[in-house]
């Protein structure tokens, strides 16, 4: 009588059955996916692009028009009267701001528009990462653009005006705070904009309301009785913003230290306003 002995089965392993690596959804990879993301668009390229020429190109056109004018001996306008080559070069920062935000507002509504946010959503559930990163990446990029164009703007302008009453150097003082100044400006508003964008939800609301604080809202203040002016003028979101690149200031305006507290108060409430809608709500 034979004995017959069982031996078990090892099951074949498949590519579908085999244990797959486990990823953690770190910081650094969440920054890493918002980068890579962010220069994969053609429209960050384009408009980028679009920041950096307005603000050398307006920079430019203003110097030369203060020089010929000076030279031609032609009647000055009274915005170029008083004008320095910090200033004139830096005439574009109100152009090259509608840019860089409207490009924030496009780095996070662009991906409601599309509904890639839910696949973002869905690998990073935990969402405030999302939004912290998405802001950080876009602003550190608006500031540099913006701090180059400022510099290389100035480093034309004032070979433009040099020999003139608005000739000033690297050296003046006040000139490399402006021109910091100028780019950090650049920078928050680029952030403000993705966190518009977040909030909303829409690219079409973003920017309008993008151009309604920074342009708009001015003008309609100063509609008001000049006394309430004086009160609520100094700090709307842009003239707080000014402040930290003018380089002089009186009593209608804010010291650069005070300016960009104000302006990082209007930066933290649009992302507080975005961190509340997309946690609370879905997507």
């Amino acid at each position: 009588m034979s004995t017959l002995t069982a031996t078990p089965e090892t099951p074949e392993t498949t590519p579908s059955t085999q244990a797959r690596p486990t990823y953690r959804v770190t910081g650094r990879r969440v920054l890493a996916s918002e980068w890579a993301k962010l220069w994969s668009l053609r429209s960050t390229w384009i408009t980028l692009g679009l920041g950096l020429l307005f603000l050398v190109a307006f920079g430019i056109i203003a110097a030369s028009h203060y020089k010929s004018n000076l030279t031609s001996g032609r009647h000055m306008d009274r915005d170029f009267a008083t004008a320095t080559a910090a200033s004139l070069s830096l005439f574009g920062t109100n152009f090259a701001q509608l840019a860089l935000g409207v490009l924030g507002v496009l780095v996070t509504a662009g991906e409601y528009s599309t509904g890639m946010i839910r696949s973002t959503l869905a690998a990073v559930p935990r969402r405030l990462p999302v939004l912290w990163s998405k802001a950080a990446v876009y602003g550190l990029v608006a500031l540099v653009v913006a701090t180059v164009g400022a510099f290389v703007a100035f480093l034309v302008g004032s070979r433009i005006v040099s020999g003139t009453p608005a000739a000033m150097g690297l050296g003046h003082a006040g000139v490399v705070r402006s021109l910091l100044g100028a780019g950090l400006y650049l920078g928050l508003v680029g952030v403000i904009g993705t966190a518009l964008g977040a909030l909303l939800r829409s690219v079409a609301g973003g920017i309008s309301v993008l151009v309604a604080a920074l342009m708009l809202v001015p003008g309609l203040v100063s509609l008001l009785p000049s006394s309430w002016q004086g009160n609520i003028d100094p700090y709307l979101p842009s003239h707080a913003g000014e402040s930290l690149f003018a380089l002089t200031h009186d009593s209608t305006t804010l010291s650069p230290g005070a300016g960009l507290l104000v302006f990082l108060g209007w930066t933290v409430m649009a992302l507080a306003g975005a961190a509340y809608r997309l946690v609370r709500s879905d997507v």
